[in-house]
């Protein structure tokens, strides 16, 4: 039977208990995102979801948390200047990174620690779009 992959739907990160304000802060608050309502049965077990643009993050909680530094969601934007400007006025590192062809690229973190990759096209660059 074939199959085709339609698009991503979301990314699953961690955070530490008791944190969704800080989620809210950061995932709404710095980066605009809206946060969305779990479903009953989800939301007994703490976390929070957010979407904005063409992608989602569904943030859920880690007894025993660590960062996820290496893993993470690579997320094409708009501005990239503008977007490392925000991050940087709310306290969030911004680490350029050069070594991808194509695209600029930088790379960040959420409250914890969790690595998040922002990158843009460059003009010689046309990415590839969701088949």
């Amino acid at each position: 039977m074939a199959f085709s992959f339609e698009r991503l739907h979301h990314v699953q990160l961690a955070l530490p208990a008791a944190e969704e304000d800080r989620a809210r802060a950061f995932f709404s608050g710095v980066l605009g995102m809206t946060e969305l309502v779990k479903p009953a049965a989800l939301a007994a077990r703490g976390g929070c979801w957010f979407r904005g643009g063409g992608w989602e993050v569904h943030l859920g909680v880690e007894r025993d948390f660590t960062p996820a530094r290496k893993a993470h969601p690579g997320v094409l934007v708009t501005d990239l200047d503008a977007l490392a400007l925000r991050l940087t006025d709310a306290g969030a590192p911004v680490l350029w990174d050069p070594d991808f062809p194509g695209f600029r690229r930088i790379y960040s973190a959420d409250p914890w620690g969790n690595r998040l990759e922002f990158l843009e096209p460059t003009a010689t660059c046309t990415p590839a779009s969701p088949s």
